[in-house]
C-alpha cells in the first residue's frame, strides 16, 4: 500500500501525503468549526491571506501543493482522455491547469490537437520542465488573469478541479471569459466532482469541506452547474462520468 507514496510511482501520492502533514494544512482543518459557523476561510482568519497568496508567498508549499495536483492528475487525466472524445476539437485551452499533466495526457493521445496552458506565472514556470516537455512542439504557455480574460480562438476550454474553488461570483467571471474566447460551436469541459442526492459516501462530499476550508468554494449538484453555466453564457449539455470520482460536464455555448 506504501507503494503510492514513492517519487516516482504512478500515479504518486507522496506530495499530496506530505501536504496533508504542513503546518498551514493542518492548522486549517483545526479550524473547521470556525469555517462552518462562518462561511470564512481558514487562512484568512489564521494569516490573514487566501490560500492562493499564501502559496505564492511561500514558493516550498506552493511547490508541494503544485506536486500534488500533478499526482491527482496522475489518476484522473488518463480517466478523463479515455471518457471524452475530442473528435473536432483542434485547439484547446486548459485554464489554471497548474504543470500541464491533463493537457499533456490529452495531447499524446489527440496528435490532431493543439494545447495552451493557461496559468499564474509562478506555476507556469515550473512546467517548463514538466509533463508538456514532450508535446511542446504542439503547446503554448501562457499567463494571465483568468477572472478578467483567457486566451482566445479556441475549439475548447476546460479547467479540472478549478471551478470548486471559488464561490458562484467568481466562478461566472472565469466561464464568461471563456465563453467570449470560445470559437463558435466550441466547448467548455469542466472535471469535478457532481455531487448526488443523498447521504452515501463520496470523495466529493469530503472535498466540499475542504473547499469551504481553504479557498472557499464547493462541490456543485447538477442543477448548480447547469444555473451556473447558464449565468455565464453556456448550457449544460451532458454531463459523462470517468472511471476516477470526477465528472466532465461538458457545455455548448447558449
Amino acid at each position: 500500500m506504501s507503494a503510492a507514496l514513492r517519487s516516482n510511482a504512478n500515479p504518486s501520492l507522496r506530495a499530496l501525503a506530505i501536504m496533508g502533514g504542513r503546518e498551514w494544512h493542518g492548522r486549517g482543518w483545526s479550524h473547521l468549526e470556525y469555517c462552518v459557523r462562518t462561511g470564512k476561510q481558514a487562512l484568512d482568519d489564521i494569516y490573514g491571506v487566501h490560500i492562493f497568496e499564501y502559496l505564492r508567498q511561500h514558493p516550498e508549499e506552493a511547490r508541494i501543493f503544485d506536486d500534488a495536483m500533478t499526482g491527482l492528475s496522475m489518476i484522473s487525466g488518463p480517466a478523463v482522455a479515455q471518457a471524452y472524445s475530442f473528435e473536432g476539437i483542434h485547439s484547446i485551452v486548459d485554464v489554471a491547469g497548474g504543470h500541464g499533466l491533463l493537457l499533456a495526457t490529452i495531447l499524446a493521445r489527440n496528435p490532431h490537437m493543439k494545447g495552451t496552458l493557461y496559468e499564474a506565472p509562478h506555476v507556469l514556470e515550473g512546467s517548463r520542465r514538466g509533463p508538456l516537455t514532450p508535446v511542446m512542439d504542439r503547446c503554448t504557455l501562457t499567463s494571465g488573469d483568468m477572472f478578467s480574460s483567457v486566451p482566445a480562438g479556441a475549439d475548447a476550454y476546460m479547467m479540472k478541479h478549478i471551478i470548486h474553488d471559488w464561490p458562484d461570483d467568481a466562478c461566472i467571471r472565469i466561464l464568461t471569459a471563456c465563453r467570449k474566447g470560445v470559437n463558435p460551436g466550441g466547448k467548455l469541459l469542466v472535471m469535478d466532482e457532481v455531487i448526488q442526492p443523498g447521504n452515501d459516501f463520496s470523495p466529493g462530499k469530503f472535498l466540499d469541506l475542504q473547499m469551504l476550508i481553504f479557498p472557499g468554494g464547493w462541490e456543485r449538484t447538477e442543477k448548480q452547474f447547469r444555473d451556473l453555466f447558464a449565468a455565464s453564457g453556456w448550457r449544460l449539455s451532458r454531463i459523462i462520468p470517468t472511471i476516477a470520482s470526477e465528472s466532465i460536464v461538458e457545455g455548448v455555448p447558449a
